[in-house]
């Protein structure tokens, strides 16, 4: 019996066809060829049309059906992870009512600011666990406030993933992972946030019910399932944003255990079993995919902006496309620890949450043009992104996330033996490898809802670790290079 997982995200839609018995994974496709488009209508706006995603998931089902030849009436079920922190809003009729305002948005930035003073600083995390900043919540009041007629019109206001279960099943649901990053859910009281609903003045009948992220959450009606090619009554099994997806996939369900990802920009995830708010916000807090009331599984996400942007920047910079990373990470090898003084910090890519939204850009520290070359540029730059990784697990110690395994995927930063080891070594942790992608793991956690896994711990625990890195030799050197570096960042700051 088989399982399809599908990563909902801003450039592409990806989908993964699993064994659910074996983990084995027959097939990865990604619709479409090139990048979705995103419209700005206005600077530091960013909008999308929800039906080009479901356009596209249809795209991909057709084409791993076609790929496998796997009979559609062995998959039992489907799961959607997505992109965060997205606003769709629907009518009465299940018809979008204006594009979707995205993550990378800016626009309600004030608008959760003021929303977060409204409330009191100490109030809001103590029950949201996060300002309402710039996510879901401050989006729907900006349409309220801006476009009170997409308002009035909208039967419900929903998350990227909710809009995908939406069209398989023709029912309008949400989780309390999907509340909790939009920051509609009052962890305090275990219910819909009435806190934030009051003090922006919306309405909470607009909020669909909740489906538990992991389990029945609706089947695929006729017209759904002629449209993918699947069989009616496939059952929607597992629902969740990428980042709690991301380590669901990785088997990162238990407190103490950490997903990292070291992408265009890298993101930490930790488990805890503590409501756990950072004063500060330089990290957020969300339920994870297994989060219950009377047993808390909240995931601590550090994001930064500064990370494999840097290092393609740097391949860009000193070989273009005639460069490959295998080779860049030859070079950076042939560099003792600490780049012989030369630093970099890598925050080139916008302001840095966990540097308090200061916008302290990328330094090269140290330089000697007598001494540096290339190849100390390459490896200052790997060591720079890692002490960046570092530097913000720092603070998720601080909030009771242990640090002693980090589990990756086989992709990005984390090929490089130079990052991983200075991670590896700084922190202490063993990293490990898996064979995994966010759609895979989506696929797995859906085998729960139809009985072909007890647990989702069983399901994602199928799947093969590729490979370990653990701490090096060079300790001393490398804390010797990140003080450096960290004295050179306090110095921007």
């Amino acid at each position: 019996m088989y399982t399809i997982g599908y990563d909902i995200g801003s450039s592409s839609v990806k989908a993964a066809l699993v064994e659910a018995e074996t983990g084995r994974v027959l097939a990865r496709v990604t619709a479409p060829d090139t990048e979705m488009s995103m419209d700005a209508p206005e600077a530091g706006w960013a909008e999308q049309n929800p039906e080009d995603w479901y356009k596209y998931v249809v795209a991909a089902t057709k084409d791993i059906l076609a790929r496998t030849q796997v009979q559609n009436e062995d998959i039992k079920a489907v799961g959607i992870g997505y992109q965060m922190h997205g606003l769709v809003m629907v009518d009465a009729e299940n018809e979008v009512v204006r594009p979707s305002i995205i993550w990378c948005d800016g626009r309600a930035v004030g608008t959760g600011e003021e929303a977060f003073k409204g409330i009191g600083a100490e109030t809001c995390l103590e029950h949201c666990l996060n300002s309402p900043g710039n996510f879901t919540a401050a989006k729907l009041k900006w349409v309220a406030d801006n476009e009170p007629d997409n308002y009035k019109a909208a039967r419900y206001a929903m998350l990227p993933g909710d809009y995908i279960a939406l069209r398989l099943t023709g029912e309008a649901t949400t989780t309390i992972t999907g509340l909790s990053e939009g920051v509609f859910w009052d962890f305090k009281e275990n219910q819909l946030a009435g806190l934030v609903m009051e003090e922006m003045g919306l309405d909470e009948s607009k909020i669909p019910p909740r489906v538990p992220a992991v389990g029945g959450q609706g089947k695929l009606t006729e017209a759904a399932a002629r449209e993918l090619g699947l069989m009616p009554g496939t059952v929607v099994g597992y629902r969740a944003g990428d980042q709690p997806n991301n380590a669901l996939s990785l088997n990162v369900l238990a407190p103490g255990e950490v997903a990292a990802t070291g992408g265009t920009s890298g993101v930490v995830y930790g488990v805890t079993d503590r409501l756990a708010f950072d004063p500060q916000q330089r990290v957020n807090s969300f339920a994870h995919v297994n989060h219950e009331g009377g047993a808390p599984r909240i995931g601590v996400l550090l994001c930064i902006n500064g990370s494999g942007i840097l290092h393609r920047w740097v391949k860009n910079l000193i070989g273009g496309e005639a460069l490959s990373y295998g080779e860049m990470e030859t070079m950076a090898g042939n560099v003792p620890v600490g780049s012989d003084g030369l630093h970099f910090l890598p925050f080139g890519n916008g302001p840095e949450r966990m540097l308090g939204n200061k916008n302290v850009g990328a330094h090269l520290l140290g330089l000697d043009l007598n001494r540096h070359g290339k190849a100390h540029i390459v490896r200052a730059g790997l060591e720079g992104i890692a002490f960046a990784f570092v530097y913000g697990m720092k603070v998720m110690k601080e909030l009771g996330v242990d640090l002693s395994t980090i589990r990756v995927g086989n992709d990005n930063l984390f090929q490089s033996k130079v990052f991983s080891e200075t991670i590896a070594t700084l922190t202490g942790a063993t990293i490990e490898v898996h064979n995994t992608t966010g759609a895979v793991g989506a696929a797995l956690a859906s085998a729960v809802s139809v009985g072909l896994a007890k647990n989702i711990g069983e399901a994602v625990g199928r799947q093969e670790v590729l490979s370990s890195v653990k701490p090096g030799d060079n300790k001393a050197r490398l804390q010797e290079a990140y003080a450096i570096w960290e004295a050179g960042l306090r110095k921007m700051m």
